[in-house]
């Protein structure tokens, strides 16, 4: 039998040549290394995909813009409550706009100079002969007088692509909107129609010509309330004071004069109504007694007819027994034919004075 050729068989135990150790070490790390690279791309890819996921909370929208440019049409392009997805940036820029409470703007470029901390104590600045160019703002009216007036705009956003993208700044145009609203509306109206006598009439100007612009401009918004304070200016106020004070007592005045007025008509009514009703009632009470009078005669007037004396004595019967019935006095007067006397005219009795009891 012949020995195995030992060029071709290795014994187990014998040591493994360095250049196979290296081989499986470099392949042990290959792997390693390759894990490790499929490990991190499962971890990149899912960062990548959670960074692309945004979330809109309740009260608000927002709008993706890939490259700049809103993603979708029309409805599309606002992103409602929910979860939504989007590129990370710079590919899509997320924005959100709050649309569910309302915004306030005030324009006070027609107010006097205050300061904050004066308006919220209550301290009027002082008097002045004349205004100070660039810092007390004003407008004038239809009558060529001075006034400061100031508005405070609530708002809310309806919609949000316009609001958004339309203008660089909503704010400071909504702002200049409403200045124009004030100047538009002073012209229009006097300095006392704007003070007392129409103070809703010039609110509602200023609203309208509010409501105009922004239609017109297509802000995207819609206008809640809005107020409007008007002041005289400081050195003149007592006056306008004054001229609001008897404007008022001659309301006041007349209002009284016009519920006396009211007063004494119903009256002179309800008394002519009363003497007209009486009045009425007096005729027809008439009336009918002469009708039944004559309804009466005219009963009578068959038995007339047949026996004249005989309905004379009947009549004078009758109306004797209710003389006799009615009388309170009656007496006979003695003589050679006695007489029946009747006192129909007995003077009153005088009352007796009561007699004071003995003490």
């Amino acid at each position: 039998m012949a020995a195995p050729s030992s060029g071709n068989l290795r014994p187990t135990n014998a040591p493994v040549p360095s250049d196979d150790a290296s081989s499986q070490a470099l392949n042990e790390a290959l792997g390693s290394s390759l894990l490790l690279v499929r490990v991190l791309a499962v971890v990149l890819a899912a960062a990548f995909v959670f960074s692309c996921v945004f979330t809109v909370n309740p009260n608000e929208v927002a709008i993706v813009l890939r490259f700049g440019n809103p993603v979708g049409q029309g409805s599309e392009q606002i992103k409602t409550q929910g979860l939504h997805w989007a590129f990370p940036y710079p590919i899509d820029e997320i924005v959100k706009i709050q649309i569910g409470e309302s915004k306030v703007i005030r324009a006070t470029g027609a107010w006097y100079a205050i300061s904050p901390e004066d308006e919220a104590a209550g301290i009027m600045p002082q008097p002045n002969p004349s205004l100070a160019p660039g810092v007390d703002g004003h407008v004038l009216t239809s009558d060529g007088n001075i006034l400061h007036v100031r508005a405070t705009l609530r708002y809310k956003i309806v919609n949000p692509v316009a609001y958004a993208f339309r203008f660089s700044n909503v704010t400071n145009l909504l702002r200049d909107t409403l200045d124009n609203s004030i100047h538009w509306a002073a012209v229009r109206y006097s300095a006392d129609a704007a003070l007392y006598k129409d103070r809703v009439a010039f609110r509602d100007a200023i609203r309208q010509r509010a409501v105009d612009l922004i239609e017109r401009h297509q802000v995207g918004v819609s206008l809640d309330t809005l107020d409007v304070e008007v002041a005289a200016p400081a050195f003149v106020k007592t006056y306008f004071d004054q001229v609001i004070a008897a404007e008022q007592d001659r309301s006041r005045k007349i209002n009284e004069a016009q519920g006396e007025y009211d007063r004494i008509t119903r009256e002179a009514e309800g008394e002519a109504k009363r003497a007209r009703d009486v009045g009425l009632g007096l005729s027809n009470q008439l009336v009918q007694a002469v009708s039944a009078d004559a309804q009466f005669f005219q009963q009578q007037l068959v038995e007339y007819r047949k026996n004249p004396a005989l309905l004379r004595d009947r009549l004078r019967i009758a109306a004797v027994s209710r003389v006799l019935t009615n009388a309170q006095d009656k007496f006979f007067q003695p003589g050679r034919i006695e007489e029946l006397r009747l006192n129909l005219s007995r003077e009153p009795q005088t009352p007796r004075k009561r007699e004071e009891p003995m003490r």
